[in-house]
């Protein structure tokens, strides 16, 4: 899906969101020099793979936290990670670099990647921005909506504390 598509699939099933349309950003300090309404509730996207290019994870995060690979290997004993190839995210997620997200998880046809995701989206107010699979907007969700739409589609949500 692509981003007409994205909004499509959600005025379509009747999915509360926002929109915020930007210039392309690309990383976490392009964004934050981007008038957003809800600041506090933007992801940061880590597409991961592991060692053995069996395992695809897509660790969402809240903007101003860090992620330690190394940490995460241990607590969810995985194989060595590093970030997946650009070839990796075009083929299973249909996205470019700058534009990850979790509604890159509808791309996902055969199920393969996990998502991850920071409990504190979790808390109030309950909210979560993302690219809506192209880095030109930011769309606001309400998680539970998030959690919802990743399940049905068939991939793995696991909620984690970072």
């Amino acid at each position: 899906m692509n981003k007409i598509e994205i909004y499509a699939y959600l005025k379509e099933n009747n999915i509360w969101h926002e929109i915020s349309e930007h210039n392309a950003v690309f990383n976490m300090s392009e964004i934050s020099d981007v008038i957003l309404p809800y600041p506090e509730c933007v992801a940061k996207n880590l597409f991961i793979r592991d060692n053995k290019k069996r395992n695809y994870y897509l660790i969402t995060v809240k903007g101003d936290k860090r992620v330690n690979l190394k940490d995460f290997k241990q607590k969810y004993n995985t194989c060595s990670l590093s970030f997946a190839s650009e070839n990796d995210l075009l083929e299973l997620l249909d996205l470019l670099p700058g534009s990850v997200t979790p509604l890159g998880i509808l791309n996902d046809k055969e199920h393969k990647v996990q998502f991850f995701l920071d409990k504190d989206f979790t808390e109030e107010p309950k909210l979560i921005g993302v690219h809506p699979n192209d880095n030109t907007a930011t769309i606001w969700l309400k998680t539970q909506d998030l959690i919802e739409i990743t399940k049905q589609h068939g991939n793995i949500v696991n909620i984690f504390e970072i």
